[in-house]
């Protein structure tokens, strides 16, 4: 691989870094939407490792987070293998404020993608066609959608034990033992025995300090443990892994008020919120539906009745 590392018909040597662009569609509008991705090489031989954003277009820490590495020039002068950093994926999502590309179509539910589909498709064939075959491991950097706000944490396939290992030694505040979703780039990957995991930290549309620094680092940790640096930072706290997570969702509509929020540990029965009626006459209190953490909160301040409020990860251990 290292011989024969060429992207979009232009060859990238080792020791050398470079820009490509890779065409995906043409819009109604005469718009060209193209992938920018940038390509780190070593002098010597080692992993390559994916770094990318921006899949879901709203979700702009994960770009922040892959723009704020490269800016930081962590992936010059690597000890050894290669770095291909993607800041952005869903141009389209990315410019409508959008979580999907065209079409309302999700590009983390179309893999392997088709160069005839939707854009969303089209995404993901370029993705999967010209980008994965030179790739030995992926960081996929993700938010909270629709208010939602997660605490750092990394989702990795259990069936995986290269998945296993390196989610440990990214060391987020949360581990999430996740099965592989249909269509979605990490079960594409997992197939191809590749690792890839998957962060998620903050809310879509809104930066969150504390979420991107705990992604920047964590690949540094990942780096590190590859031999591709000399040195990262070491966790500021111990690793919680969970097997399973639940949703408390809303049981009525109306005003939503949190008083626990991500990151708080809480006993099965305790109240975590309130959801009030507009006109003062009904209030109800939420309760926690497990023992376990909050990895993640509804920030909405109205909900429909059945809306996610609080993401509850239990069966826990300590690293």
């Amino acid at each position: 691989m290292d011989d024969n590392f060429i992207l979009n018909k232009k060859k990238i040597n080792l020791g050398q870094n470079d820009n490509v662009q890779l065409h995906v569609a043409r819009l109604p509008s005469g718009t060209v939407i193209n992938l920018r991705l940038q390509v780190f090489r070593s002098k010597n031989p080692g992993p390559t490792l994916l770094v990318m954003g921006g899949v879901h277009g709203d979700e702009i820490n994960g770009v922040e987070i892959v723009r704020r590495m490269v800016e930081q020039k962590l992936f010059h002068n690597l000890e050894k293998g290669s770095v291909i950093a993607i800041p952005l994926l869903n141009v389209y999502g990315f410019i409508n404020f959008s979580r999907d590309a065209s079409e309302g179509k999700d590009v983390n539910r179309t893999f392997p993608g088709s160069t005839k589909g939707s854009l969303a498709s089209r995404v993901a064939s370029a993705l999967t066609k010209n980008v994965l075959p030179l790739v030995d491991i992926g960081l996929d950097f993700h938010t909270g959608g629709s208010a939602r706000y997660n605490f750092p944490q990394v989702r990795y396939s259990k069936r995986h034990a290269e998945s296993v290992e390196l989610a440990r030694a990214f060391a987020p505040p949360y581990l999430v033992e996740k099965p592989d979703i249909d269509k979605s780039l990490r079960k594409v990957m997992v197939n191809q025995d590749k690792p890839l995991l998957v962060f998620e930290g903050g809310e879509s549309l809104r930066y969150d300090g504390f979420s991107i620094e705990n992604g920047i680092a964590g690949t540094k940790r990942i780096m590190k443990h590859l031999g591709m640096i000399k040195d990262a930072p070491e966790p500021t706290r111990k690793t919680i892994v969970f097997q399973k997570s639940s949703w408390v969702r809303a049981a009525h509509s109306g005003l939503f008020r949190w008083i626990q929020h991500s990151g708080a540990k809480v006993s099965k029965g305790e109240p975590l919120g309130f959801l009030n009626d507009p006109y003062g006459e009904n209030k109800a209190t939420v309760i926690a539906n497990q023992d376990g953490y909050i990895i993640g909160h509804n920030n909405a301040p109205v909900v429909s009745a059945g809306d996610a409020l609080f993401h509850i990860g239990y069966l826990a251990k300590e690293l």
